[in-house]
């Protein structure tokens, strides 16, 4: 897992995302989650990048909430 961005800065870009995308963050998750099995952090955000035409910070932030709460399921 790949720490991209200060924590605040994630947060203010996470909150952004619904008005510049149109979709919640929650649908941008199973996005990732039902996308090709890529395992590398950069893979994803590129392929979020030319499959749904998001700016780099945006996938950036997705991928990275992604991983964050894949790995607190992982925990419980």
């Amino acid at each position: 897992m790949s720490q991209v961005f200060s924590e605040e800065t994630h947060r203010n870009l996470l909150a952004r995302i619904p008005h510049c995308t149109g979709r919640e963050i929650t649908d941008w998750l199973r996005t990732v989650e039902d996308g090709p099995a890529l395992f590398r952090f950069e893979e994803k955000v590129s392929w979020l990048r030319h499959e749904h035409n998001l700016a780099y910070g945006h996938a950036k932030a997705i991928v990275h909430e992604y991983d964050l709460r894949r790995a607190a399921r992982k925990l419980l």
